[in-house]
């Protein structure tokens, strides 16, 4: 998927295809956020939303594993940054950020903080992070033979097979070679919301179009039946 089919679409609807297609749906931490512009600071061009094939990369404690990396980019990659999540050093600054937007990468995902968060800013690259602290790396450990072949977010391994979406409600992973049916998937789930939204609008509660009283009522009869058996008899999407 390129960055114009994502534009039209949000990590919502790509996380609720997964559920449709039995997909995992590998959501990064909660509070995986982009650094984005402060207002008034001339970011108006800005995008917090990146879409791209994994980059993976393991940080311990040196830039060299970034510049590795770069060297093996193709444009429109994602760096994902595995720092192992933690949250009493930056592993990202200005000049990796500089670095990866000249290698012609589409953004950046970090298991981690960052730092420089002004100058990040003033870059426009999209990065995604658990947050910010002025301290850089801490001290240099060992690196491990799957530096550049895998990363870690959260609970989930990604690799260079993964494609990530990244908007301002978080980071999902997903097989790049299912990218295409999901991403039809999703788009038919944003615009039955779009039509429900816009039904509601107009007066006809949400209710109403999904027939909840009738839902209700045969729930009565039958216990078992659940919401989601009802709206997919129903083609509605709002719990998937």
């Amino acid at each position: 998927m390129t960055a114009d089919a994502f534009a039209g679409l949000t990590t919502a609807h790509v996380a609720d295809a997964c559920v449709r297609a039995d997909v995992p749906v590998r959501c990064g931490p909660a509070g995986t956020r982009p650094v984005a512009p402060s207002p008034g600071s001339g970011g108006e061009d800005f995008t917090g939303r990146v879409v791209g094939r994994v980059l993976p990369t393991r940080h311990v404690g040196s830039v060299d594993v970034f510049l590795e990396a770069f060297e093996q980019a193709r444009p429109g990659d994602v760096l994902v940054v595995d720092n192992g999540g933690r949250l009493d050093e930056a592993c990202v600054g200005d000049l990796v950020v500089l670095e990866a937007k000249a290698a012609g990468l589409a953004g950046m995902v970090i298991w981690g903080l960052h730092r420089d968060t002004a100058d990040i800013r003033a870059i426009g690259l999209p990065v995604f992070s658990l947050g910010s602290i002025p301290s850089g790396p801490l001290g240099v450990s060992a690196r491990p033979p799957e530096a550049l072949a895998s990363a870690r977010v959260g609970e989930w391994t990604v690799t260079r097979e993964d494609t990530v979406f990244a908007d301002d409600d978080g980071v999902l992973f997903v097989p790049s070679d299912r990218v295409d049916d999901l991403a039809a998937l999703a788009q038919g789930i944003r615009d039955t919301e779009r039509g429900q939204a816009e039904r509601v609008r107009v007066g006809e509660s949400l209710r109403d179009q999904l027939a909840f009283a009738a839902f209700l009522k045969a729930r009565r009869d039958d216990p078992s039946l659940t919401f989601r058996r009802h709206l997919r008899r129903l083609g509605g999407a709002i719990e998937e």
